[in-house]
C-alpha cells in the first residue's frame, strides 16, 4: 500500500514537471524572432504612446516619489522594477556581473533610469521570485513600472516580446525620443534571448 502511495505521488510530481516544461515551451514558441517596429507607430502615422509624453512624466514624477535603498546585499541600486502581470517586484542592481546577476536584475546598458534613452535590464530566466522566468507570460500593452530616487515613478507599456541571437546588440540601441526599458533574458538554452521592449505613457 505504501509503495502504490509512493508511485503515485512521484508519477504526480513527475507530471506537474512534465506539465510546466511542456507550458513553457508553448509560451515560448509564441514569441517572435524578430522585432515589431510598427508596434510604436498609430494609424495616422504617429509614434504610438509618446504624444503628451513630457506631461505624463512630470505628472508621475510628483505623484510617485517612492524612496528605494541605496544597497541591496552590498550591491548598489539603480532602480525598482514592478511588473504586476506576472507578480514581479524586485530591485536592479547597478553592476552588471555574474556575482550581481545571482542576487537580482542588473542594468546592462543605457542612461539612468527613467530618463530619455533605452534602458536596459537584463537577468537570468530561472526559478527565483525575482527573475526573468516569467517575462515570456508578458504581452503586448502590458505595465511596467521602475522607481529610481532621483526620477521618480514611472509607468510603461510593453509593445514588443521578441527572440534574438545573443550577439544582437540592436535591443541596446539608445534611437529614442522617450525613456524605454528592455527586459533581457536567456532562452532555448542560452542559444536565444527573449527581448521585451516597453515604453514611459
Amino acid at each position: 500500500m505504501i509503495k502504490k502511495v509512493i508511485k503515485l505521488i512521484i508519477i504526480l510530481i513527475i507530471s506537474i514537471i512534465i506539465g510546466n516544461a511542456i507550458y513553457g515551451i508553448y509560451k515560448e514558441s509564441k514569441i517572435s524572432n524578430t522585432p515589431n517596429k510598427s508596434a510604436l507607430i498609430n494609424e495616422n502615422g504617429t509614434t504610438a504612446y509618446i504624444e503628451d509624453n513630457e506631461d505624463n512624466i512630470k505628472r508621475s514624477q510628483e505623484i510617485e516619489k517612492e524612496k528605494i535603498p541605496i544597497k541591496y546585499e552590498g550591491y548598489l541600486v539603480s532602480a525598482k522594477l514592478v511588473i504586476p502581470k506576472i507578480n514581479l517586484e524586485t530591485y536592479v542592481l547597478d553592476e552588471k556581473s555574474e556575482e550581481a546577476m545571482w542576487i537580482c536584475p542588473t542594468k546592462y546598458y543605457g542612461p539612468e533610469p527613467n530618463r530619455v534613452g533605452n534602458y536596459c535590464i537584463a537577468a537570468h530566466n530561472y526559478d527565483k521570485e525575482n527573475m526573468f522566468n516569467h517575462i515570456i507570460e508578458l504581452e503586448i500593452g502590458d505595465k511596467i513600472y521602475l522607481t529610481d530616487n532621483e526620477n521618480g515613478k514611472l509607468e510603461y507599456q510593453v509593445y514588443d516580446i521578441y527572440k534574438t541571437a545573443p550577439d544582437n546588440t540592436s535591443p541596446l540601441m539608445q534611437d529614442t525620443e522617450s525613456p524605454e526599458i528592455t527586459l533581457i533574458t536567456c532562452s532555448d538554452y542560452s542559444s536565444k534571448r527573449i527581448i521585451v521592449k516597453a515604453i514611459a505613457r
